[in-house]
């Protein structure tokens, strides 16, 4: 007998849809079935959004999406509202935008550090708390937020990004036990994912291509994850067949964090 997950008639929530973790988590909830709404800063019509919307609506599934800028809570009214006003429902949130925000500890200024609280942390408080009344509605809703093994372990020069998504791993059980029966909330916290994202961070040394087989030789998969295989995770998260899961974060890194020492 085949493992497979259904989700149809569900719908989802998923923000940063226009690249990399987030258009493959879109993709996935769309395989399983599910509808799907996304949004990003990306005006519609932009390449990046089309190419969401076709990757939904080529599993057969309805996309939605919203221009939306997740720092600003108006535009976050704007999205669940939209989102109500097309499904009717909400069932699972996967709270995903975010950036990375490097700076060293003394050399990070106010606004870098205030940005960095607004997109990496709070905006994915602000918008559980909109969306908690619909996905409360469904006695099952799913929240999943986005954090990343920084949350673990870091490396010089990648403050403060790796206090938000630490402190997010708080958030989550913080919501799993004030919020649940009604809602399971879960942390998935990739590793180096093969995105365009990372694609910057190893052009930013002087052989590119060395850096990325060296961080590859450090993991021992021998390889990077990919935003497809996040989403497969999110949608097992998601599904009653992990309906056991609740408080915690996945951390997913190709075995990274299992190392000692680089060698």
């Amino acid at each position: 007998m085949a493992f497979t997950i259904e989700l149809k008639g569900k719908v989802v929530l998923v923000t940063g849809v226009s690249s990399g973790i987030g258009l493959g988590v879109a993709r996935e909830f769309a395989r399983a079935g599910a509808d799907v709404a996304g949004c990003s800063r990306k005006i519609i019509g932009d390449e990046s959004v089309v190419t969401f919307q076709q990757a939904v609506e080529q599993e057969g599934a309805r996309a939605l999406y919203v221009q939306a800028d997740v720092t600003k809570k108006q535009d976050l009214e704007k999205l669940v509202r939209k989102v109500i006003e097309a499904f009717g429902r909400l069932d699972i949130l996967v709270s995903n935008a975010g950036m990375n925000v490097f700076e060293s500890t003394e050399l990070c200024s106010e606004d870098r550090w205030s940005y960095n609280l607004d997109l990496n942390l709070a905006s994915h408080w602000r918008l559980a708390q909109l969306c908690k009344p619909y996905l409360a509605q469904t006695g099952e809703g799913v929240i999943l937020l986005m954090t990343s093994n920084h949350a673990f372990c870091t490396i010089p020069g990648c403050f403060p990004y790796n206090v938000t998504k630490t402190a997010i791993t708080g958030l989550v059980q913080s919501l799993a036990i004030e919020w649940g029966p009604e809602i399971r909330t879960v942390g998935v916290a990739p590793g180096f994912i093969d995105t365009a994202g990372n694609d910057t961070w190893f052009n930013s040394f002087p052989d590119a291509n060395a850096e990325r087989q060296r961080t590859i030789d450090h993991h021992p998969v021998k390889k990077l994850g990919t935003a497809e295989e996040v989403g497969a995770l999110c949608v097992y998260l998601a599904s009653p067949m992990a309906c056991f899961i609740s408080g915690t974060t996945v951390l997913m890194d190709g075995g990274r964090s299992a190392l000692m020492q680089d060698f």
